[in-house]
């Protein structure tokens, strides 16, 4: 069940491309994840929120009003394998680039993957690791 956060300029994508980028990126980790056929439980409790920031607060140690796009994707512990996280970087770095409009962005695309820790996954108040989640896919 994991969640996908896209910081980037408000101005960055175009209007109403949100829920084009939400759900190519939703799509991607679960194919990265070995998700063939996502079930309920997969589209139900995999979010993604898109964070359009005022153009001035985005910054990098050389440039304000920075074009670059911060994709961060938090999983359970261990379902991606090292193929599932190279596989999901180039997919989720094609994917913002395309919806950007703009093939240079792949450059400034920056895709940070984050495995919680065992029990560290909190849904509907219960703390899940690989045991809950092995129970609730099944």
């Amino acid at each position: 069940m994991p969640m996908i956060d896209v910081y980037a300029a408000a101005d960055l994508f175009p209007e109403g491309a949100d829920r084009a980028l939400a759900a190519e990126l939703t799509a991607a980790l679960l194919r990265a994840e070995g998700v063939a056929s996502p079930g309920p439980a997969h589209t139900n409790n995999t979010g993604a929120y898109i964070h359009r920031m005022p153009a001035e607060t985005v910054h990098t140690a050389a440039t304000d009003r920075a074009r670059t796009v911060r994709v961060q994707v938090i999983t359970p512990p261990g379902v991606l394998t090292r193929e599932g996280q190279k596989q999901l970087v180039a997919d989720a770095t094609e994917i913002v680039a395309r919806i950007a409009g703009d093939p240079t962005q792949a450059a400034r695309t920056w895709v940070l993957l984050t495995e919680a820790a065992e029990g560290g996954w909190g849904i509907a108040g219960t703390a899940y690791g690989l045991a809950e989640f092995g129970a609730l896919l099944r």
